[in-house]
């Protein structure tokens, strides 16, 4: 047979995408039914092609968002230049597999599993061998399951990082051909994990520090562990919250590069690594007081109610945002029992309220250059001036709090010279005007936190409030 005569046959999972279907709709189902997911073991006892015919069932998935591998289109496309016979064959469930198939406009024909047949491994390899002879195709695939087809085609053509892999087809097959494919990077597991919005829980400190009492050892180790706890139900949540929102975080400009909707780290790491870092947080949660633990697992419910369903309704997610905040302070007090003031916790309330807004305006407003809504979130364009009066009525309420909180006998009998207090709300007026300023035109590309860290004007106003609130509280009098 010449070469134009053999047909090319492509596997999907892993191969043409750099994710697994299967996967990623348990994954659509536990986010959009998930009390559906208690009958996938009642489906899988029938049968992985029932399992996986029930799942398409119940889930559509975004498959024009799906990470394909470009150098696998390249190869398939080449081949449809030379007037080769495209194969797309498939574990995946037929109605899956079509749907690809159609937003590719690809492939001349589909095997796949339809409910009966679970088309992996030797099953795929006897209906390709039966449809086109033994050594009378070439096969792309990328796993362990593809060494029974590899070894009946004519030609091999693995996309994989795996050694062991590439060492196994080597002493099967003759005729071998390699795509690359990048194995994940250390920077894209801790991507994963979202290190950057751990200084977040750096509001821990909080009430130990505003009741002055951050060189009591004893209550600094508390609040040490409490951070970490905290950090590894972040990252737990985290991944929960990318696992989940895998299909609105394609549509979005720069979440479609987070590693998952990338396809940078396989949807199965994820679902493994999320609850390890839970069972770390509780763990440690568990060293400290039961009120700490007790507001830890309320913080964990509500980011998961919030993953689930909460973030798709409008104002009460960034309600829920700014909540979360808080309650890192609360979480802070619960764990040294410093007692947080009234002032503390409603000057956060609405700081966090405005930061929140940010990050939503930020987003839509990105967003509705292209589409008119915010994927996943409810939003649309004509909400904008709506969040930015909120948020901005929010930061300068946060500012007036503050200046209640100098103006209260509290503050006399915390700080030594508490003039020094009032240079703090004037720097967070301006802070907060700018910051608000720049989201209008449209300058704020990052989460609001992570800004505030990269912005030279914002680590200068830092600083002249952590000066000021230095000054108070040790005395300095120049005069």
């Amino acid at each position: 047979m010449s070469h134009q005569t053999i047909p090319l046959c492509v596997d999907l999972d892993g191969t043409l995408v750099k994710t697994d279907l299967l996967h990623e709709s348990a994954l659509e189902l536990a986010k959009t039914a998930p009390l559906a997911l208690l009958r996938l073991p009642g489906w899988l006892a029938r049968g992985k092609a029932v399992m996986k015919q029930r799942l398409s069932d119940h889930v559509d998935l975004a498959v024009a968002h799906l990470p394909y591998r470009q150098e696998v289109i390249a190869m398939i496309t080449t081949a449809r230049d030379e007037g080769r016979e495209i194969v797309l064959a498939t574990a995946s469930d037929q109605r899956v597999a079509m749907a690809v198939a159609n937003h590719l406009g690809l492939f001349d024909r589909i095997l796949a599993s339809d409910g009966v047949t679970n088309l992996s491994a030797e099953a795929k390899a006897r209906q390709l061998v039966a449809d086109y002879g033994e050594g009378g195709f070439d096969y792309v695939g990328n796993s362990a399951d593809d060494l029974a087809v590899w070894r009946r085609a004519r030609r091999a053509i693995i996309v994989s990082h795996d050694r062991r892999l590439h060492a196994r087809l080597a002493e099967q097959s003759g005729e071998i051909e390699r795509l690359a494919s990048a194995a994940p990077r250390w920077r894209d597991w801790m991507r994963s994990l979202r290190p950057h919005q751990w200084l977040k829980n750096l509001l821990i400190f909080v009430p130990l520090l505003a009741a002055h009492r951050a060189g009591d050892a004893r209550l600094a180790g508390q609040a040490i562990v409490a951070f970490v706890a905290f950090c590894a139900a972040a990252s737990s949540v985290y991944l929960v919250n990318d696992l989940v929102d895998l299909s609105s975080d394609r549509r979005h400009h720069s979440k479609r590069r987070r590693p998952f909707a990338a396809g940078s780290l396989p949807v199965s790491a994820g679902i493994l690594m999320a609850p390890v870092a839970l069972i770390v947080s509780l763990g440690l949660g568990f060293v400290l007081p039961p009120a700490f633990t007790a507001v830890l697992g309320f913080y964990l419910i509500l980011t998961s109610i919030y993953s689930f369903w909460l973030k798709r309704q409008v104002l009460v997610d960034v309600m829920l945002l700014a909540g979360l905040y808080t309650l890192r302070i609360i979480a802070g007090a619960a764990a040294t029992g410093v007692v947080p003031s009234f002032w503390l916790l409603a000057f956060s309330m609405f700081f966090f309220l405005s930061l929140a807004m940010v990050k939503r305006h930020q987003e839509l407003h990105s967003a509705s250059a292209e589409t008119g809504m915010l994927a996943g979130r409810g939003y649309m364009r004509s909400d904008l001036p709506v969040l930015m009066a909120l948020g901005s009525a929010s930061g300068l309420m946060a500012v007036m709090v503050l200046a209640l909180y100098i103006n209260s006998p509290i503050v006399i009998s915390g700080y030594r010279e508490p003039i020094w207090l009032w240079l703090v709300p004037p720097l967070m007026l301006y802070w907060t005007g700018r910051l608000w300023m720049k989201t209008q035109r449209g300058e704020i590309h990052d989460d609001p936190v992570v800004f505030a860290l990269r912005d030279r004007q914002s680590l200068v106003l830092a600083a002249m409030i952590a000066a000021g609130l230095g000054a108070a509280a040790v005395g300095w009098r120049p005069w």
